[in-house]
């Protein structure tokens, strides 16, 4: 289905027209935020829950209406008054769980482009028309046009699915939402990386162990070691520039702390691994923290 689908989704230009005009006009209304941009997009990234937001608020409109789903199968019946009820309160869950959903969604894709901005048009479209299905849903019962209702939920809950998969195709085949970070050969002994006289005061120097590349920075009698891939999406750290005592991605600006890796600001929700980093015989070592 797979290899069906995504050349499918390649050849729709509206998904690009889309993102062109739907991605700048998120950017600007963070803008309007002011000063609180900055910490509404860190809340909106899952930068304080050390990863995205965005995975755990979908569990609830997605487990909301599947229990609509199921209370509408059992239905209201002698003995066990109340169901049909409780289906209509677990839908408007399901609706308010969206919101978070969406909005957590939007701030994530924001920061995307190419293949992954295209299918996440797709997704939110998808998602979209799904939570208007289940909000006609809830408007039909309360109107006593209940079997309207279940029909209208029931094709609400296909396009949730229908989004889900896309949503799969985001996080496993593209990696948004992963740690790119994560997974690398760090040494457990120190291990000489760099001449202490090739790293210049300030200076953003990428070096490899064995395949895996280490940003090395000196700030005054201070030397700091980091995974150099970004663990948002994989941007190059040693492209990217020192403002204080943080990095900055050139790529979608997340900003770590040289010290400990901690996110200052998002997109990443991850914080960047650090190693510890010394001189010996003109030489600087490294070695991961967890030895």
């Amino acid at each position: 289905m797979e290899q069906r689908l995504t050349p499918w989704l390649d050849r729709q230009r509206w998904l690009d027209t889309t993102a062109d005009a739907l991605q700048p006009a998120v950017r600007r209304a963070f803008d309007a935020l002011g000063p609180a941009r900055r910490h509404v997009k860190n809340f909106l990234h899952g930068t304080w829950l050390g990863h995205p937001l965005h995975p755990a608020l979908t569990d609830i409109p997605l487990g909301a209406w599947t229990a609509t789903l199921v209370l509408d199968a059992i239905g209201d019946r002698p003995g066990r008054p109340g169901v049909s009820r409780a289906a209509d309160v677990s839908l408007g869950l399901g609706l308010a769980g969206a919101v978070g959903a969406a909005a957590t969604g939007l701030t994530d894709w924001s920061d995307t482009d190419a293949r992954p901005r295209r299918i996440g048009v797709a997704h939110a479209a998808l998602n979209g028309g799904a939570t208007l299905l289940f909000a006609a849903s809830l408007l039909c019962r309360g109107r006593a046009h209940r079997d309207t209702g279940r029909g209208l939920a029931l094709a609400g809950y296909l396009a949730v699915i229908a989004a889900a998969y896309l949503g799969g195709e985001l996080a496993f085949h593209e990696q948004i939402g992963m740690d790119h970070s994560a997974g690398r050969e760090l040494p457990d002994e120190f291990t000489p990386v760099l001449a202490e006289s090739d790293l210049a005061e300030g200076e953003l120097k990428r070096v490899l162990y064995k395949q895996t590349p280490v940003l090395l920075v000196k700030r005054g009698d201070q030397l700091y070691a980091l995974v150099e891939t970004c663990a948002h999406l994989g941007g190059p750290l040693a492209e990217g520039r020192l403002d204080g005592e943080t990095i900055v991605c050139p790529w979608h600006s997340s900003r770590f702390a040289l010290g400990a890796g901690a996110v200052v600001d998002g997109p990443s929700a991850f914080p960047q691994p650090c190693l510890e980093v010394r001189t010996r015989d003109g030489q600087i070592e490294v070695r991961n923290t967890g030895s």
